[in-house]
């Protein structure tokens, strides 16, 4: 068979930009000329499309990243395209292409293709070098255009209201979605809802809750309601029901408080269309981005939640633990899991995984079985430990490649070797607490600050020995906390504060630390972000404490206070990220633990340093 691209093809694409039907597409191949990932992205490509004649920008869909990825696509190749939609690009003339759903006919020619067609009564030719390729041209075929009511009346003349919403208006996978889109309809399942929860700020008072919602591809994407749309929505959405949705509103995902992998975020408002598919269900596909156990470090404290895979090694009897906000108790069981980079980490399990399926690990937990969880959230107890929350999933021996290459690994080799503790390795190297990272990873500030690279993608992680030099003395050093979450709180109306986090009122608060200090070390010096465990042993004394100085004995004595803090060595762990504030986008060096430094260990440390340089 020989391998061509349709002449026309672009044409064709422009002249029907969003196809009622599937059968209204016709043979549609292009070449993909300019292959690109989108920023630094390796799961969201854009191309030319390209019939010889004209060219389209276009962007492929996310799950066909893994076909580009592995070389099955390369540049100059051929794809069929089965569905799609072009969109209008904001303040420009040209359209873009959204590819949908599309096919593979050839990874990649040897040239691009170039045709000067001359139309002849027999059809179309190419130039030679086209035919030296082995590319022919077809005729291009006729495109019968059928209305939406058409297709209502000859497939779905009684259908139902949600059904009809779907039939007039073309269901869109969500990773086709992007801002710039006109209308579009999803088909979604809700597999997680939010609480509704009341806020308060400087523009007022209002109501707002989250959902999840995941298509047929397994797809995710974080949906919210304010106001109005929450008092009209809450109640609509019920948990594992699939809908209906079109309507609504995309913006680019804030990576800070995300919970699912999707590039945007939605929002509904009181004009967005929900409709309940009844009748209709599916379940949607598990998609997993699982992270190894020596990479959890990047995640610690972060909102990010990851997916793990492992061997589980060791499963615990069911803890009642109880809730320190209203004194209940909940049933809790820690599991310990182990995979390829020889490392082990603990996972808690709450409520009913904990009950349910931490039972029937622990019935077989002799057969070293694999698990797959996803959504763990990562802390920092006993320095990497993960933990379940509501939306989290647990699957015993999942059917997917990951789980053989585990188990050939295991029986293999894995099962007779020693592992460490991914905490421990992250955390203590000998008797002390925090003194493996402080000796791990160690950098001057310079390598830091002289890289803008840094941090750009996922937080990068590094060890620091440095000396405080100066503290802001007028800076917000603290922020008025909940004594039960730590979360900020407000003034209450009347009295006391209010906890956005818990929903209550309580009396008294507690100061906790966040301020920036200067440091300064041999090659530099940098400013750091410091929260309160690091910062008490900084300032060696609590937020309340330093407060109390404040205003009870006098600026002279707090100016003291800060600087006894001053000149001193510390090691540091920290993180190094990009933020955004008013547009600009920085660098971020966040202090995560602090040590006082150990002149032996730091002897040893500097030792085994030069022991390296005389050997290289």
């Amino acid at each position: 068979m020989r391998k061509s691209v349709t002449p026309g093809a672009i044409s064709t694409l422009l002249s029907n930009s969003s196809p009622d039907s599937l059968s209204d597409i016709p043979e549609i191949i292009v070449q993909v000329v300019d292959l690109k990932p989108i920023g630094s992205s390796s799961t969201r490509f854009t191309f030319m499309a390209s019939d010889g004649k004209m060219k389209l920008k276009a962007m492929l869909p996310t799950h066909f990243s893994s076909e580009i990825n592995s070389g099955n696509l390369q540049n100059l190749g051929l794809i069929r395209i089965l569905d799609y939609t072009c969109n209008s690009i904001p303040n420009q003339p040209e359209k873009a292409l959204i590819v949908t759903k599309c096919e593979i006919v050839c990874p990649s020619l040897g040239m691009e293709i170039k045709s000067d067609v001359k139309k002849e009564e027999t059809g179309i030719t190419l130039k030679p070098k086209q035919e030296a390729l082995g590319v022919t041209s077809k005729p291009k075929q006729e495109m019968v255009t059928k209305s939406a009511v058409q297709i209502v009346r000859e497939q779905h003349g009684n259908a139902a209201p949600a059904a009809r919403l779907a039939m007039t208006r073309r269901v869109h996978p969500l990773a086709s979605l992007n801002p710039y889109q006109g209308n579009w309809t999803i088909k979604v399942r809700l597999t997680n809802k939010g609480n509704l929860r009341s806020y308060r700020n400087a523009r007022g008072e209002g109501h707002v809750f989250n959902v999840e919602l995941t298509d047929e591809d397994g797809t995710q994407i974080q949906a919210t309601m304010f106001n109005e749309a929450a008092t009209k929505f809450y109640p609509m959405f019920e948990l594992g029901k699939v809908y209906y949705i079109s309507k609504g509103s995309l913006r680019v995902a804030n990576k800070q408080f995300k919970t699912v992998q999707n590039d945007y975020e939605m929002t509904l408002n009181e004009n967005s269309v929900v409709e309940e598919a009844e009748g209709e269900a599916f379940v949607p596909e598990t998609k997993y981005n699982f992270v190894r156990i020596d990479g959890l470090g990047a995640y610690v404290n972060g909102r990010e939640l990851v997916d793990l895979i492992g061997i589980v090694q060791n499963v615990s009897s069911t803890l009642s633990i109880r809730r320190k906000s209203n004194n209940d108790t909940i049933p809790k069981r820690d599991i310990t899991i182990a995979d390829d980079s020889n490392k082990t980490v603990n996972v808690s399990l709450w409520n009913d995984l904990a009950t349910d399926v931490g039972q029937q690990l622990l019935d077989m937990v002799d057969t070293s079985p694999v698990v797959a969880i996803k959504c763990l959230k990562v802390g920092d107890f006993q320095g990497v430990s993960l933990s379940t929350l509501s939306r989290s999933t647990v699957v015993i021996n999942p059917e997917l490649p990951e789980t053989k290459k585990l188990r050939c690994w295991y029986d293999s080799e894995g099962k007779g070797t020693s592992m460490a503790s991914i905490g421990s390795n992250l955390i203590s190297p000998n008797s002390k607490p925090g003194s493996r990272s402080m000796h791990s990873d160690r950098v001057f500030l310079s390598q830091i600050t002289d890289d803008p690279t840094l941090g750009q993608d996922k937080p990068a992680f590094f060890s620091i020995n440095v000396y405080v030099s100066f503290i802001k003395p007028d800076q917000t050093m603290w922020y008025r906390a909940c004594k039960t979450c730590n979360k900020k709180v407000t003034e209450a109306v009347g009295s006391g504060y209010w906890c956005e986090s818990c929903q209550k009122n309580d009396d008294q608060c507690s100061l906790r630390y966040i301020l920036v200090v200067k440091v300064s070390d041999p090659s530099g010096e940098a400013w750091l972000s410091v929260f309160n465990d690091p910062a008490e042993k900084i300032m060696g004394c609590s937020a309340d404490e330093l407060d109390r100085i404040k205003t009870e004995e006098g600026d002279e004595k707090y100016q003291l206070k800060l600087k006894e803090a001053t000149w001193v060595p510390h090691l540091f762990r920290v993180s190094v990220a990009y933020t955004e504030y008013m547009n600009d986008r920085r660098q971020r060096i966040t202090v995560r633990a602090e040590a006082p430094v150990d002149c032996a260990a730091e002897s040893r440390y500097l030792l085994e340093e030069i022991h390296k340089l005389s050997v290289s």
